[in-house]
């Protein structure tokens, strides 16, 4: 069984994009969105430097439109037949949208307007206080999880495979590195603008509610694995209502891993810019093949995977 999951922020790399550019249909489709979302995808996904890519209104629209454009790639017969023979989709954090699409959920052109209002209402937030996140690695999991508590600090993405990131405020993360917990190797800065998934973007939910209320979704077209406790969720209104209200809740990206392996998985995908989750997934679920989509040279390997794990769609015979 074939998983495809999506990545959230802080796996974009300056000038990722520019490989993939180089394929049939992707310069096309990044234009459009690029109209869609009102920013220059193609500008950022080529030309601009860590700091600009690092801003989350830019972020957020960059990853998903690589997270689509790439699987467009991977599954090169068309828009729909990518969900042919996934088991499942999951995304983390803002890579949730692109999980979304990919499960026929939101179409591609609501995705990129989602994303784009998503980003700018995130950094909005961010402004208004000193806030980041932190990266705690090693440890028991309930005895950082108290520790963060503690500190008055968010276990903001408990991840798995001993890795959970910490949010809050500058002075909160400013006493975790004076104060590790027990068992914890390291706390490593990330550069983000702020405490994602805490209470600190609460003004970023509210402006999100208002936005999706209108939006056309439909039931997803396969599992869809949700970020708030791992659970597969059949309703697309409600998976448009769990994508907003995951901005100021912790991503459980732990649970959704569980319920990986509950559904049998045997092989997981990421979709570009790949390699966070398929390194957390072959520490967290061993036996379970992976495979990052980094540049499009990855392509012929990832739709070997798929040729070995995807599910035959019904009426077609296995090869």
């Amino acid at each position: 069984m074939l998983v495809l999951v999506a990545p959230g922020q802080g796996a974009q790399k300056p000038g990722f994009l520019t490989p993939w550019l180089d394929l049939p249909g992707v310069t096309e489709r990044l234009t459009w969105w690029s109209a869609v979302s009102g920013l220059d995808l193609i500008h950022y996904g080529t030309k601009a430097d860590e700091e600009e890519i690092r801003d989350t209104a830019v972020a957020q629209p960059l990853l998903v439109a690589a997270g689509l454009a790439s699987a467009h790639a991977l599954f090169s017969e068309g828009a729909e037949s990518h969900r042919d023979g996934l088991g499942a989709s999951a995304g983390h954090s803002v890579g949730e949208i692109t999980a979304a699409a990919v499960a026929g959920v939101l179409t591609e052109e609501a995705a990129m307007v989602l994303v784009r209002r998503r980003g700018l209402a995130m950094a909005e937030a961010a402004a208004q206080a000193e806030t980041g996140m932190a990266a705690v690695l090693g440890g028991e999991q309930d005895d950082v999880v108290a520790h963060l508590t503690k500190l008055g600090l968010t276990p903001a993405n408990v991840n798995g495979a001993g890795q959970i990131v910490a949010a809050g405020t500058a002075e909160q993360l400013a006493a975790l590195a004076e104060d590790k917990p027990e068992g914890v190797r390291r706390v490593v800065p990330l550069k983000v603008a702020g405490a994602f998934h805490t209470e600190h973007m609460a003004p970023a939910v509210s402006a999100l509610q208002t936005l999706v209320e209108g939006a056309p979704v439909a039931d997803p077209r396969l599992p869809y694995v949700s970020n708030r406790d791992g659970q597969v969720v059949t309703s697309g209104s409600e998976v448009a209502q769990r994508l907003v209200a995951q901005v100021s809740n912790p991503v459980r990206w732990d649970l959704c891993m569980e319920t990986f392996q509950k559904l049998g998985a045997t092989a997981i995908i990421e979709v570009a810019p790949g390699g966070t989750l398929v390194g957390i997934a072959k520490r967290a679920l061993p036996g379970v093949k992976t495979l990052a989509l980094k540049t499009p040279d990855d392509l012929e390997a990832a739709r070997a995977l798929i040729a070995e794990h995807a599910v035959p769609v019904a009426g077609t015979p296995a090869e």
